[in-house]
């Protein structure tokens, strides 16, 4: 189904790169919604979730991040880092390590996280498989370059 039909649009979109961004916009949306509806019965936002991901996969041998490097990362507004990384700490999913500038603080994840994460990931790699199972491996390839394409001319 088209976007037009989907939306219930009375009119066709007059610009063609109009209809292509607001497709990856709609289906980004979508998208979200469906792993923030999945997360939830765990007490887990997407954001959370992304941030013990990182944490999990790009630490390397430290076993931690600095918050800084995580707003790096992150797909959510740096300025709300250490709010978050304060609630994950409250909700004792991760720990951080003092520093006189809280950006540079390491930010490790504790059992609790761990444990959370390892029941979570999972869900969430089935989820996005069956997702993207409508699409062939030379098409998911073929979406990520494209995708690079875009934003590369967005800069």
């Amino acid at each position: 189904m088209g976007l037009k039909e989907e939306l219930q649009l009375q009119n066709p979109i007059a610009l063609l790169p109009h209809e292509a961004l607001l497709n990856i916009y709609y289906t980004a949306s979508a998208a979200k919604k469906q792993v923030t509806d999945s997360l939830r019965p765990f007490g887990l936002t997407d954001v959370q979730f992304n941030v013990l991901m990182l944490l999990k996969h790009q630490c390397g041998e430290s076993g931690g991040l600095s918050q800084a490097r995580i707003s790096q990362m992150m797909l959510v507004n740096k300025a709300n880092i250490t709010s978050l990384i304060d609630r994950m700490e409250k909700a004792r999913l991760v720990k951080r390590t003092a520093a006189d500038d809280r950006r540079f603080n390491i930010i490790m994840m504790t059992t609790k996280g761990k444990s959370l994460l390892d029941k979570v990931e999972p869900i969430y790699a089935g989820r996005i498989k069956k997702t993207m199972a409508c699409l062939k491996i030379a098409e998911q390839k073929k979406l990520i370059s494209d995708m690079e394409k875009i934003r590369s001319s967005l800069s």
